[in-house]
């Protein structure tokens, strides 16, 4: 029962993040491009727009993604509730790595937002001439 609580609490983790930072990054995006903190890519870092979009965009995402994630991630581990160790283990990691694919999937769509709004210098398509 306690690799079981342990494990539950672990799969936890990755949707309240995304949960939390979602919420923030959509909310309130950092202040300044920087390469330490935020949704940093080539085409995000290009203008303040970008970042500011990009964030927005992003955030929106990881906070739906993880409210998807949590129940769920809540359900299998119900599942395994009572089993052995080994199979608590297993179901617990097997539900992280789902959740990693689920942590990076929203950069695509991010991406590809971006590519759409913006030109290769950060500029909004509709600013251009």
């Amino acid at each position: 029962m306690g690799l079981w609580i342990f494990m539950l609490l672990t799969v936890l983790l990755i949707p309240l993040t995304m949960i939390g930072f979602g919420a923030r990054f959509a909310r309130r995006p950092p202040d300044r491009i920087n390469v330490v903190f935020g949704y940093r890519t080539r085409r995000s870092m290009k203008s303040m727009d970008a970042w500011r979009f990009a964030h927005g965009y992003f955030g929106r995402l990881w906070k739906r993604t993880g409210w998807v994630l949590l129940p769920l991630s809540v359900i299998v581990m119900l599942l395994v509730l009572g089993k052995d160790e080994q199979t608590a283990g297993w179901t617990g990691t097997a539900v992280m790595f789902a959740q990693m694919i689920a942590l990076i999937a929203p950069i695509f769509p991010t991406e590809r937002a971006l590519k759409e709004r913006f030109d290769e210098f950060g500029r909004k398509r509709e600013d251009l001439p």
